[in-house]
């Protein structure tokens, strides 16, 4: 299985999000303690899923906030990696009112109005 990476900026850490570049699935994640590979040690952490609400392709936005440009746009029946969190516009949707935005990937953010985290606060680490 062939892993794509990217880094991921979350707190007192550099992290490197392992994932199936043919699924999308996030595979777990590997702290960065170092410049160069030999600084990558693996946390033994895999990042959660969460679904999106039922029946919504959700807009995915550049920054925590409906004024952010749409990056693309999930389909129906998605659930996303939620890798950071981070305090942005209020939202109102299916699952409340919320100013959380998720980080669901490198510069890409959901509402979690829209995200059945099972919370009402912070379920990931802050971004940073």
């Amino acid at each position: 299985m062939r892993f794509g990476h990217r880094l991921l900026a979350c707190a007192r850490r550099a992290e490197v999000v392992r994932e199936d570049v043919t699924t999308g699935v996030a595979m777990g994640v590997d702290e960065v303690s170092g410049a160069g590979a030999e600084g990558v040690r693996t946390a033994g952490y895999t990042v959660p899923r969460y679904p999106v609400a039922p029946g919504v392709r959700l807009n995915v936005r550049s920054g925590p906030g409906t004024q952010y440009r749409v990056v693309r746009v999930l389909p129906y029946g998605a659930s996303v990696p939620v890798n950071c969190q981070t305090a942005g516009q209020w939202v109102t949707g299916p699952y409340g009112t919320s100013n959380i935005w998720d980080n669901i990937a490198d510069g890409q953010f959901v509402s979690d109005a829209y995200v059945l985290t099972g919370s009402d606060g912070y379920v990931a680490v802050r971004c940073s």
